[in-house]
């Protein structure tokens, strides 16, 4: 049984820097046959969110456009918070395919039931 990590980021484009870290940790994870949720939350959600991810990348780092799509297909998962997304006036069919629209109730089980979380 593989090990289960939640990583939760709630930065976007106002700091690419570090929402890169919690992809370039998260597809570490999985490389390492982790299963890893990512749990999006606060400006988070811009990092799947169409016509916004493209346009995020960190000095020194690959555009987080590639770090996603490395973590779908290795994979991962997504929660992706909906009163966050309601906030931004972000609708579903604006967040990629793949990632799942959750509360704070699903993300909270999800943690507890993680052996190791992260936050970014």
């Amino acid at each position: 049984m593989s090990e289960k990590i939640v990583i939760t980021l709630s930065s976007g484009p106002e700091n690419p820097e570090k929402a890169t870290l919690a992809y370039v940790m998260a597809n570490a994870a999985l490389a390492m046959d982790a299963e890893v949720l990512m749990v999006l939350q606060s400006n988070g959600v811009y990092t799947v969110t169409k016509g916004v991810y493209e346009h995020i990348k960190a000095p020194g780092h690959d555009p987080i456009k590639k770090h996603v799509e490395t973590f779908l297909s290795n994979g991962g998962k997504f929660y992706v918070c909906i009163p966050c997304c309601q906030e931004r006036d972000i609708s579903q069919d604006q967040i990629l395919e793949g990632c799942e629209m959750a509360k704070s109730g699903k993300a909270m089980k999800a943690i507890l039931e993680a052996k190791t979380t992260l936050n970014y």
